[in-house]
């Protein structure tokens, strides 16, 4: 930590995680909308499943840390689906342990403090016929397909509902636009474009705004931190006075709500 304390909302997960901050991702997004109100720490991994998140889960979120998360957004679930590999390895996991696995994953998160918050994100579609084509050695082996995606994407959003946590549908979501296939997932298939992530920010931004949290994580409810005047900002018209940007936004294409 360095300077006044923030809020931290760390984004925890797979790949889908890991690329958030690169082309206009939906990390940097967040990081964008809540610069000066809090920080957005990445903890993203490739290839991982649940199962391997909870391997080390301690060591990610240990519960004796002097700083704990404000909010933690979760998404597992994408190399989950993955079909069952003949050798038994990769990165499949089976529905019903992806279920508990998410349970554990949810319990500790929330078990850090008092006043951690939790959003899960569920798995989102993929481009079938791009996948179908893919000649990439690394997706040469796997096999993962919508029906199974909605599989465990519901399973995540039943999963959130009973443990009472808040969620995204991803799943559902992305499928609102009608091109959603070639606007919305990148060209391998299975990660979001910019204007994918647009649309889980636009989500996660509703989430964060109407849940029931003291104190609120919507971020034109923080503080910006030395959001104070100073005479050292450009001076006025007048003459007599400064003018405060710490507020702009309008370098923002879209006005975030």
């Amino acid at each position: 930590m360095t300077g006044p304390e923030r809020p931290v909302i760390v984004l925890f997960g797979s790949s889908f995680v890991q690329y958030s901050f690169s082309n206009g991702g939906w990390g940097a997004i967040l990081a964008d909308v809540y610069a000066r109100k809090a920080d957005i720490v990445m903890r993203g991994y490739q290839g991982w499943n649940s199962r391997r998140a909870l391997e080390v889960i301690d060591k990610i979120f240990p519960k004796d840390a002097k700083v704990q998360p404000s909010l933690v957004i979760v998404y597992f679930g994408g190399n989950d689906s993955i079909w069952k590999h003949s050798s038994g390895l990769g990165p499949h996991v089976p529905l019903d342990e992806y279920i508990e696995n998410m349970r554990k994953i949810a319990l500790h998160i929330e078990s850090l403090s008092n006043e951690t918050r939790l959003i899960m994100i569920s798995c989102p579609p993929v481009n079938e016929e791009v996948l179908r084509k893919s000649k990439s050695g690394a997706l040469a082996n796997m096999v993962r397909t919508n029906e199974t995606c909605k599989r465990y994407s519901d399973a995540c959003i039943k999963l959130c509902q009973e443990l009472k946590i808040e969620a995204v549908d991803l799943f559902h979501i992305i499928q609102k636009k009608d091109d959603w296939a070639t606007t919305c997932i990148m060209p391998d298939g299975i990660h979001l474009t910019e204007e994918g992530s647009k649309l889980l920010v636009t989500e996660i931004f509703q989430v964060i705004k109407n849940a029931k949290w003291e104190p609120s994580l919507y971020w034109k409810s923080l503080p910006t931190e030395f959001g104070e005047d100073s005479d050292y900002y450009l001076v006025a018209p007048d003459g007599k006075s400064t003018i405060n940007p710490s507020d702009w936004t309008y370098h923002r294409k879209i006005r975030w709500d």
